[in-house]
């Protein structure tokens, strides 16, 4: 039997999934970051889709939680748990060495946090940790060749946090991070048909909704509807609610204009010089919450930018991990990454 060494594996770990990137196989795992465990021993019984099933939906004695929240880490040892289980999952049989593992992290981190997300990588069962910043793993997913002295500007939404950058010479010359996602989105729809329609529904209905008629460019979508199911906050029965794309963009506004001002916020900051390349090259949209219908238009009205949204939007930064682990020692000079 032939021993392979250590694979080399990119890991997006996201609040709302985890998106794992092999070298040489490509995406091999996107899963929803989310674990059920058994209440009373913390034992493990489901990770990622068959454990995202159970939200709502769990006896007394199994919860099924989500260790990720807001791009950081809120439960240790779930995150530690799941890590495991995605990387042994994705490591080909025979494999003899421990994997490199390269972990995108959002911008706005704290050291505190930047060392919980290496300590889980390595309690998983890496050899080496390494993290990047997604906004610099986005632009490496998407082709860019970040070591050029030239100005690039990326905006990763993603579950718990967007992550808006200007990119030149294989480092961040300006950023912000703000802790608005998917997930925020669909915590402003349920408050929404909560306080406007006294009706409670759960986090699958409101991102099912989302993915549905959800619009951050109203004009365009004014006669999408969708049915939905939840509970009456009145009779406590179940109920059945149609409502409209106009209904949801008023639901998720505010979170979409604090999209805004944080990227105008970055393009204030942004050099001169770096500012007339963005202005030729545009504004790249990545990430899940970058598929939000008519983000890319509201971003265009709004900036007077030209705004293009990633081909592979959702595996960019997984791609992109991948990829600065083989260019470690371009990145290494450059100093995008940070190692354990």
């Amino acid at each position: 039997m032939l021993f392979k060494l250590g694979e080399d594996i990119g890991i997006d770990l996201g609040t709302a999934s985890v998106l794992v990137y092999v070298k040489e196989r490509g995406i091999v795992l996107n899963e929803p970051s989310v674990v059920a465990i058994e209440k009373y021993t913390g034992e493990l019984i489901a990770v990622g889709e068959e454990a995202r099933r159970m939200l709502g939906r769990t006896p007394g004695n199994i919860v099924a939680i989500r260790p990720m929240r807001e791009g950081v880490i809120a439960n240790f040892d779930v995150t530690e748990k799941m890590l495991r289980y995605f990387i042994n999952k994705a490591m080909t049989k025979g494999c003899f060495f421990k994997p490199r593992v390269m972990v995108g992290i959002p911008s706005g981190v704290t050291s505190v946090e930047e060392r919980a997300v290496k300590q889980a990588a390595l309690s998983a069962g890496a050899r080496d940790a390494f993290l990047i910043e997604e906004p610099l793993a986005a632009a490496l997913g998407v082709g860019l060749d970040i070591t050029e002295p030239s100005g690039t500007m990326v905006i990763d939404v993603g579950g718990g946090t967007t992550d808006i950058a200007v990119l030149s010479l294989g480092g961040i010359v300006a950023s912000k991070s703000v802790r608005v996602g998917g997930d925020k989105f669909d915590e402003s729809l349920i408050r929404y048909i909560r306080r406007y329609h006294n009706m409670m529904i759960g986090e699958r209905t409101a991102e099912d909704i989302k993915i549905k008629i959800g619009t951050a460019f109203p004009q365009e979508e004014e006669n999408s509807s969708a049915e939905i199911r939840g509970r009456d906050l009145v009779s406590g029965l179940p109920r059945t609610l149609k409502i409209n794309a106009v209904e949801v963009y008023e639901a998720i506004k505010e979170s979409i204009d604090t999209i805004l001002v944080a990227s105008k916020e970055v393009l204030e900051k942004t050099p001169p010089e770096l500012s007339a390349d963005i202005m030729n090259k545009g504004i790249i949209l990545t990430g899940g919450g970058a598929l939000l219908n008519g983000l890319d238009k509201f971003l265009m009205e709004h900036t007077h930018l030209p705004v293009t949204i990633a081909e592979n939007a959702v595996q960019c930064v997984a791609i992109g991990t991948a990829r600065a682990l083989i260019n470690l020692d371009k990145l290494e000079s450059a100093r995008s990454f940070r190692q354990r």
